[in-house]
C-alpha cells in the first residue's frame, strides 16, 4: 500500500501555545480521512503545515513515500483550506478557466469536475447567483482540476444547510469512488462517521486515537435494560455478572457495558436466574461520538 503522507512528531508553537504536540500518523493510498477534534484541537495548523502555508516548530512530514520534495508533491495534492473565493461577475466555467490558466494545467477537465460536483448544467451562470452549497461544490471541483491524487478540505460542511451537507457528503464518496484519497478536517462527529474510513481524534493539539472507524466504535457491544424491578437490586445483579465492565441509569434504562461479546440471551437467562424479569432488553454497539466522549473525557 503506497504512503502518500506520513507525518512524524510534528510540532508547532504559537509562543507560549502549543498547537501541535508530537503528531505522527500516515495517509495511506485510496481511504477516506477525518481528522476530528474540537475547534483549537490542531486540525487546521496541521493541514496549513503539510501543504506549505504554516511552519512548523519541529518534526517532519514526507509526500509519497518521500520519492519527491514538498514543492513537487504538492503539484498532486487539491486543497480547500478557507472560504472559497471566486470572482462573482464571472461563470463557473469562466472561474474554472482562471484557475486553470493559474496552475498551468488544460481546460479538458472543467466539464467532468462540474459533472462531479453537479454543477455542470449551471456551468453558465455566474457565481454571485449561487447558494452557500453550490459555491462550496465549485470550490471542490477547482481542486480537481489538476487531477490530485489526494484531496485535502478543511471544514467542508460548514455553514451549510442538512441538504447542502447530504451534497457535500455523496460528492466526497464519489470522488474517494473514483480513487482519489481524502483528507478532512472536521468537528462534526456525525460527517466522520457517514463519510470516512479511518479517523485522526485530537485534542489539544494530542493524538488520541488514530485508525479505523469501525474499529473505533467496535466493541463487545452495550445492552441496554429495562425492568419493573428494583433498580438498585437489579444494578447490583448486574455488577455482580462476570462479563460487566460497568453498569450505567440513563433514565428509566439500565446501561451494561461488557467486558467480552456474550448474546443477549445468555444476560437474559442470568437476570432470570437472579430473579429479575426484564420488560426490554437491546444489545447496540456504541456511537463513534460515545467512543469520542470517552476519549476526550468531555
Amino acid at each position: 500500500m503506497e504512503t502518500i503522507l506520513s507525518i512524524k512528531d510534528l510540532n508547532k508553537n504559537y509562543g507560549k501555545i502549543q498547537a501541535v504536540k508530537n503528531l505522527s500518523f500516515d495517509i495511506i493510498k485510496g481511504n477516506i480521512y477525518g481528522i476530528l477534534g474540537p475547534n483549537g484541537s490542531g486540525k487546521s495548523t496541521t493541514l496549513g503545515i503539510i501543504l506549505n502555508v504554516v511552519n512548523r516548530t519541529s518534526g517532519s512530514f514526507s509526500w509519497f513515500n518521500g520519492n519527491i520534495s514538498t514543492h513537487k508533491a504538492l503539484k498532486k495534492v487539491g486543497a480547500i483550506i478557507e472560504r472559497p473565493n471566486f470572482y462573482p461577475y464571472m461563470t463557473a466555467r469562466q472561474n474554472l478557466q482562471l484557475i486553470c490558466q493559474i496552475k498551468g494545467v488544460s481546460y479538458d477537465k472543467i466539464n467532468d469536475t462540474l459533472e462531479t460536483v453537479n454543477l455542470f448544467e449551471r456551468k453558465d451562470d455566474k457565481f454571485r447567483t449561487y447558494s452557500l452549497g453550490m459555491k462550496q461544490r465549485l470550490a471542490i471541483a477547482s481542486a480537481l482540476l489538476n487531477d490530485p491524487e489526494i484531496l485535502i478540505l478543511d471544514e467542508p460542511t460548514n455553514g451549510l444547510d442538512p441538504q447542502g451537507i447530504h451534497e457535500i457528503r455523496q460528492i466526497i464518496k464519489k470522488i474517494a469512488e473514483n480513487g482519489t484519497t481524502i483528507l478532512l478536517a472536521s468537528h462534526l462527529l456525525d460527517e466522520v462517521e457517514k463519510v470516512c474510513t479511518h479517523v485522526i481524534v485530537l485534542q489539544k493539539g494530542e493524538k488520541l486515537y488514530s485508525g479505523r472507524v469501525e474499529t473505533m466504535v467496535a466493541s463487545n457491544g452495550i445492552i441496554e435494560i429495562k425492568t419493573e424491578e428494583n433498580i438498585e437490586n437489579t444494578i447490583n445483579v448486574l455488577k455482580n455478572y462476570h462479563e460487566t465492565a460497568s453498569v450505567n441509569v440513563d433514565g428509566d434504562l439500565i446501561i451494561v457495558q461488557l467486558e467480552n461479546d456474550i448474546s443477549s440471551a445468555t444476560l437474559n437467562k442470568y437476570l432470570f436466574e437472579n430473579n429479575i424479569t426484564i420488560s426490554h432488553l437491546v444489545k447496540r454497539k456504541p456511537s463513534l461520538e460515545q467512543q469520542f466522549l470517552d476519549l476526550t473525557n468531555n
